[in-house]
């Protein structure tokens, strides 16, 4: 990766941080989601305007991001094409969620924002949607299993259960800042093994 000296300091700063991820240093995407987490999340909480959805979005921004890095160019700044992932993430999640209102589909929405739609007027789904499913479902799980027994738990309650953060915090008996904190814990995990896993999630 040639060195990007059209960066500035920050820039720069980026730009190691990224190539000390792709060489396999774990703790290099934790420091890139340090940098940027609270403003990708209010950016994500602007264009959304709920709070659970922004730190969703946020989460699945960097899975993305992460997963992609190798994709990333220094001759722009490594926060411009993070930004630019973030805010069409949130577009397409905003567009699915228009379509949700307006129409009887119904369908399955992974971590990584991807939704696999489910025609009801059909009556079931169709062969290739539904192997996709169980592979994006599949893939998912394993990845949720690698986690300690507290973050699998919420992770497995909040996307594979589809509970909501009040209900969580209620079945597991913990204050609800303890839920979402710990949620964010295991999301940020989960977006480190997309970064560092050659599978797309």
């Amino acid at each position: 990766m040639v060195k990007g000296d059209n960066l500035s300091d920050k820039g720069k700063r980026d730009l190691v941080l990224v190539e000390q991820a792709l060489n396999g240093e774990q703790a290099a995407y934790g420091d890139l989601m340090e940098r940027y987490r609270e403003s990708i999340y209010f950016m994500m909480l602007k264009m959304v305007r709920t709070e659970d959805d922004a730190e969703d979005l946020t989460i699945e921004a960097f899975g993305k991001a992460f997963n992609r890095l190798h994709q990333y160019s220094p001759s722009f700044a490594f926060s411009t094409w993070l930004f630019k992932i973030a805010s069409n993430n949130a577009i397409d999640h905003i567009r699915k969620k228009r379509i949700q209102v307006t129409s009887i589909d119904s369908g399955y929405t992974n971590d990584d924002g991807d939704s696999i739609s489910i025609d009801i007027r059909s009556g079931e789904k169709d062969p290739e949607e539904e192997r996709m499913h169980d592979e994006k479902v599949k893939m998912m799980r394993g990845l949720v299993k690698k986690l300690k027994p507290r973050y699998r738990d919420l992770i497995e309650k909040r996307y594979f259960e589809e509970l909501s953060y009040e209900e969580i915090a209620e079945q597991m008996s913990l204050p609800l800042g303890t839920v979402k904190a710990q949620l964010f814990r295991a999301r940020t995990f989960l977006a480190e093994m997309m970064g560092s896993s050659k599978d797309t999630i």
